[in-house]
């Protein structure tokens, strides 16, 4: 018995091509190979399976009957091969596996639930593992394949990662519709350091954050009266108290009971993205995924290249 290790492919293209046109001359030319190499292919197929699989007649060539025994297997192995190279197509109605994928709160309200909504009516069988990010092992978490898509800043993003930019955010300030100031088309620098503020930090005791440092620059300060762990809470705190708040655009623009106003000083935003692994970035149906995120997250279509 032959060694499967030293059989080459092409050799059971040649004898596919000999056995449909039962022509050494024909079969040449459909392999684009000259009389002669086909002739030297038909001598390395009759090696490989010990057997002379074809015998010249005036007409041609017949197959033997160990030849006619490999057609069928042999067809079937080129065309499992073929299938193997093709790439395969996604269909999102029947898809049926768990997307991991990593966000704030803040990234949550923002970015996942629109896309959550489009993903249950366009894939309903795709599940959707949330988790919160763990910058410090963040790397080690794609690599393992746990986590397969993260909504990171520029600031926070591993490198060597896939990132694609899906907006950028501005800060507005934050009231219950009914407080006292709610009612003003603008807010000057005084009134609003006046006010009492509640922040947002992740570790629930900071009481400073990016407007404290604008406001410093101008020599100015607030009062803040209260810190947060979570973005989520912060719309009901507001609605329920005078306090207001310098928030993200996104995380309040469509919550009832609330006023926007903009705020009386320059406040820098930040940009969200989304990042993955090039373990996942040829998957047709990850490609599928973020595409949806690009398009919920009002991302202009683009399609992505793959090397």
């Amino acid at each position: 018995m032959r060694d499967i290790r030293t059989l080459d492919l092409n050799l059971l293209k040649a004898f596919n091509a000999l056995i449909e046109e039962r022509n050494v001359t024909r079969a040449a030319a459909r392999l684009a190979l000259t009389q002669p190499a086909m002739s030297g292919t038909l001598t390395r197929l009759r090696d490989s399976f010990g057997d002379p699989l074809f015998v010249r007649t005036q007409r041609g060539i017949v197959p033997t009957s160990r030849a006619l025994e490999l057609a069928d297997p042999v067809k079937r192995v080129l065309q499992e091969v073929e299938a193997l190279l093709r790439p395969r197509a996604f269909e999102p109605v029947a898809a049926n596996f768990t997307l991991s994928l990593a966000a704030t709160d803040y990234a949550l309200r923002a970015v996942v639930v629109p896309f959550l909504a489009a993903l249950r009516t366009r894939a309903p069988h795709i599940r959707v593992a949330v988790r919160q990010i763990d910058d410090d092992r963040l790397r080690s978490q794609f690599e393992r394949g746990d986590l397969d898509l993260a909504l990171l800043t520029p600031e926070t993003t591993p490198p060597d990662l896939h990132v694609r930019r899906l907006f950028d955010e501005q800060y507005v300030c934050a009231l219950r519709r009914d407080h006292p100031d709610a009612k003003r088309r603008t807010l000057s620098l005084e009134r609003f350091c006046a006010l009492d503020h509640a922040l947002v930090s992740y570790a629930g005791d900071s009481f400073t954050g990016t407007t404290d440092t604008a406001l410093a620059k101008l020599g100015h300060r607030r009062r803040v009266s209260l810190s947060v762990a979570s973005f989520l809470v912060l719309p009901e705190v507001l609605r329920a108290s005078d306090l207001i708040a310098v928030v993200p655009r996104r995380l309040v623009a469509d919550i009832d009971g609330l006023t926007l106003l903009k705020p009386p000083l320059d406040i820098p935003g930040f940009a969200k993205i989304a990042a993955w692994h090039d373990r996942t970035h040829r998957d047709p149906g990850h490609r599928w995924i973020r595409a949806l995120l690009f398009e919920t997250s009002g991302v202009k279509t683009r399609r992505e290249k793959t090397p």
